[in-house]
C-alpha cells in the first residue's frame, strides 16, 4: 500500500486551488501531498482509503484531510462497464499555513490550528455542518475571484467550529512511507483493490510484486502495519457496508458480492472489523434513519 507524493496544482501566488471533477471513473493513485484537501463527492461510489482506514464511500460524502495524509478514492468495477455512470466531485486544496497567515488574532489562529491537527487523521463531516458546507460548495463554481475565496473561507470556518465529524485514520496512523519499494506496494495495492470480490491467493498477490509469499507477507506487514488478509477483509467489509445500506440487498447478497464464500466467515470478519454483526449493523442504520426523519 505504497503512497506516491504528488504535486498539487497550487503554484506561484495561488494559495487556494479549486477543482471540479467530472469523469467516467476515479483512477488517481494512492497518494499524499503537502496541502490540506476538502473533498465533496457529488456523484460516485466505491472504496475510499484515508491513512490506515478502509471504507466504502457514497455520493454526498464530505471529507477534510490535512497535509501528508495518504488517500485514494476508487470506484467500483461497475463504473468501467457502465458508460452511463459518472464520478463528480468538488475538491479544494490549500497549504496548511494559509489559514494561519490570515490573522494574528488568537480567535482565528487557534480554531484553524486545531482543525488542521485533527485533519491529520482525516475527518468525515455530517449533520448540519455537512448541509451548510455542501450548500456553499454547490454554488461555488459560479463565483469568481474574491467572492469564490470568501465562500471557501466561509466553508473552512464552519468546519473549524464543528463537532459533527468522525475520525477516519486511527490514532496511531503516521505517514512514514519511503520512496523505495513503491512499485511493489503499488502493484499489490492495485491488485487487491481490483480483485477483492473474488477468491485471491497469497501466491497471486506476491507474484504481482515478484516476491515469494513469505517475503511478501513480511514486506507488506512492515510497511502497512496490517497483514495482507487483514487489509483484504477491510476492503471486503467496506463493500458489504455499502450494500447493507440498500434494502434490496440481503445479508447473504452482501456476503457473496464482497468476496466471501459462506455466511459464517462473513459474520466473523464483519464483527472483527465493525464490532457488530451484519444484521446488527443494518438495524443500527435503520434506527438512525428513522430518527433523522
Amino acid at each position: 500500500m505504497r503512497a506516491q507524493l504528488i504535486v498539487v496544482g497550487v503554484t506561484g501566488n495561488v494559495a487556494i486551488h479549486f477543482k471540479k471533477i467530472d469523469t467516467p471513473y476515479l483512477d488517481s493513485p494512492f497518494h499524499f501531498h503537502q496541502h490540506c484537501e476538502l473533498v465533496w463527492v457529488e456523484e460516485s461510489y466505491g472504496i475510499r482509503i484515508v491513512g490506515d482506514n478502509v471504507s466504502s464511500f457514497e455520493a454526498g460524502e464530505l471529507v477534510f484531510m490535512g497535509p501528508n495524509v495518504s488517500h485514494i478514492y476508487q470506484n467500483d468495477a461497475v463504473f468501467l462497464k457502465n458508460s452511463g455512470l459518472r464520478a463528480r466531485a468538488t475538491v479544494i486544496y490549500f497549504p496548511p499555513d494559509f489559514l494561519l497567515n490570515l490573522s494574528d488574532e488568537d480567535s482565528v489562529i487557534r480554531p484553524a490550528q486545531e482543525l488542521i491537527r485533527r485533519a491529520t487523521r482525516g475527518l468525515k463531516f455530517f449533520g448540519e455542518t455537512h448541509k451548510q458546507v455542501t450548500g456553499i460548495l454547490a454554488g461555488i463554481s459560479e463565483k469568481d475571484g474574491l467572492k469564490k475565496i470568501l465562500k471557501i473561507l466561509s466553508a473552512i470556518d464552519i468546519l473549524s467550529q464543528s463537532n459533527e465529524y468522525k475520525y477516519l485514520a486511527s490514532l496511531s496512523y503516521k505517514n512514514d512511507f519511503e520512496e523505495k519499494d513503491s512499485f511493489r506496494l503499488g502493484a499489490a495495492f492495485a491488485f487487491l483493490m481490483k480483485n477483492y470480490q473474488r477468491n485471491i491467493s497469497l501466491a497471486e498477490v506476491s507474484a504481482e510484486c515478484n516476491m515469494t509469499p513469505t517475503a511478501f507477507c513480511r514486506f507488506f506487514k512492515s510497511r502497512t502495519q496490517k497483514s495482507v488478509f487483514q487489509f483484504l477483509n477491510e476492503l471486503r467489509i467496506g463493500n458489504a457496508c455499502k450494500l447493507l445500506l440498500n434494502d434490496k440487498y440481503t445479508v447473504a447478497d452482501a456476503c457473496y458480492q464482497s468476496g466471501y464464500n459462506n455466511l459464517a466467515n462473513f459474520n466473523k470478519f464483519f464483527k472483527v472489523v465493525k464490532g457488530v454483526t451484519p444484521t446488527e449493523y443494518r438495524k443500527q442504520l435503520n434506527l438512525a434513519n428513522a430518527k433523522s426523519v
